[in-house]
């Protein structure tokens, strides 16, 4: 089989890398291109994403690909959810749009259900509660600056925007549209009855495509900028979590999958929503995946607080590696104090350390004092949630798990993978790292007609990188733990 070649622009929500993706002979190999930081820009108390030197960045890892002399069939993007940009005439954007972790929304709760009840939004869209979803964004928008709204002629989520960019088709792919707590997953359109309810312009909201759709040629410029007048653009599963689940290498039903990274996304596929009284008092999403699948899953914080941590560190003169980290952590003694990473105080950025350390003063635990303890305690809360989780998704779906599949930068963390599988009970099957940028790659092979299904991409992740087994371990400990885990304040 000849190659095929594929750019992949991956973004998430601390790094974003242009991959090179070699599909040959059934097997996929990956070249990284350009690797750069996103990350949050404060600007005049607010948190902004810095999206033309994104764009910048993106466009450098093309132009080097340019240069390779190699046929691209296809380029697409994914990005992160629920933040987005507003688009006005042929301006680049109407406005810098703002980070979901800006403290615009965190009344957004009590604006919203001043208009209309949780109990209706989740009936009308099966989304987790979190108020960085595009709801509360928008609605901060109708509330504290109308202007935007009179003059914004559509919205695009971050990576339709880079599609757009690459194709002059302004259009949301599905899997990130489900992301906004505005969109009904059952009839698979926006809802116009939670639009009505909070004064949203329908003009503003784009048209919905399903994943794997080709947009159509490179736009003329970028075309004739890079030599590529036969490539084509394709909006992917453009949600980073719905293409890496899309490459999860997993078999049967009787597994869930851990997108482990910044956040970590726990859930299951299922051929249709689970919306329900229960689901919602659980706090769980239904997100649409690749053909139009259900993800059926829960959003936890995840290595953000490892990462703000080491922020915190070096921004006080101490700088360590993940490795390094990871390394201290082991040293630190077993289970001594936890953390419900649920906690609000945890989603939000700066002195990382110090809201951990207050957590376990204010709960009558001893306090973590070194980096190492600290971060012991994050792994092994956050490895507990994922059992309290799991065990949530069983009872949901009536489903049994048997095995867990972690896949994304995460992944690479044997410590954590440790715990996983201690705290749950059940094998974890830790790899692909990059299985993101895997999946928006096999994904536009699927659109280009190069590979034949589903099933068959899932066959070229497997055949293409290894995965590592974690057996459970310290079993008895652990469910000691999650006993007093339980107990903690969220």
């Amino acid at each position: 089989m000849n190659p095929h070649y594929y750019a992949a622009c991956d973004l998430g929500a601390d790094s974003g890398r242009v991959i090179l993706g070699t599909l040959a002979d059934g097997k996929l190999t990956l070249e990284e291109i350009n690797r750069f930081p996103t990350g949050a820009l404060p600007v005049q108390g607010t948190l902004r994403w810095n999206i033309l030197r994104i764009y910048e960045e993106i466009k450098k890892g093309l132009v080097i690909l340019s240069k390779r002399g190699i046929k691209i069939s296809s380029v697409s993007t994914d990005s992160w959810g629920v933040d987005y940009v507003h688009l006005y005439k042929n301006e680049p954007f109407l406005t810098a749009p703002y980070h979901y972790r800006d403290t615009r929304t965190d009344k957004g709760f009590e604006h919203a259900f001043a208009v209309v009840s949780a109990k209706e939004i989740f009936q009308e869209t099966g989304i987790q509660f979190m108020t960085l979803n595009t709801l509360y964004q928008l609605h901060a928008d109708w509330r504290e600056r109308p202007e935007v709204l009179k003059l914004s002629e559509q919205f695009l989520f971050i990576a339709d925007y880079f599609n757009f960019l690459f194709s002059n088709v302004k259009v949301a792919e599905e899997s990130l549209a489900s992301t906004t707590q505005l969109y009904n997953p059952a009839s698979h359109t926006w809802s116009d009855v939670l639009i009505d309810k909070l004064g949203l312009p329908k003009r503003i909201f784009p048209k919905v495509v399903p994943s794997a759709t080709v947009l159509g040629p490179v736009a003329p410029a970028l075309a004739a900028e890079l030599g590529w007048t036969e490539t084509k653009v394709v909006a992917t599963c453009s949600h980073d979590t719905g293409a890496a689940v899309a490459a999860v290498p997993g078999e049967g039903t009787d597994w869930a999958y851990l997108s482990s990274g910044t956040w970590s996304l726990l859930g299951i596929e299922n051929l249709k929503p689970i919306i329900n009284e229960e689901s919602r008092e659980k706090n769980f999403t239904n997100e649409i995946g690749i053909g139009g699948s259900i993800r059926f899953l829960k959003n936890i914080v995840g290595l953000w607080i490892v990462q703000e941590s080491r922020r915190a560190w070096e921004k006080a003169g101490q700088k360590y590696t993940f490795e390094e980290l990871c390394q201290q952590a082991t040293k630190a003694p077993a289970l001594r104090s936890l953390i419900n990473p649920a906690d609000p105080r945890f989603a939000k950025p700066n002195d990382m350390p110090k809201k951990v350390t207050d957590y376990c003063r204010e709960t009558g635990q001893p306090v973590p004092e070194t980096p190492g303890e600290i971060i012991r305690t994050v792994y092994e809360s956050l490895a507990i949630l994922y059992s309290v989780t799991l065990d949530n998704l069983e009872t949901l779906t009536g489903r049994k798990v048997n095995h867990l599949h972690i896949v994304g930068g995460g992944c690479k963390d044997k410590l954590l993978n440790q715990f996983a599988a201690n705290a749950t009970n059940r094998p974890v099957l830790a790899g692909p790292v990059e299985c993101t940028a895997i999946g928006n790659i096999l994904i536009q092979a699927l659109a280009m007609g190069d590979i034949a299904s589903h099933k068959d991409l899932r066959k070229v992740v497997s055949d293409s990188f290894p995965l590592t087994t974690y057996q459970p371990e310290n079993v008895a400990a652990f469910a000691e733990a999650r006993k007093r885990f339980t107990k903690l304040p969220a």
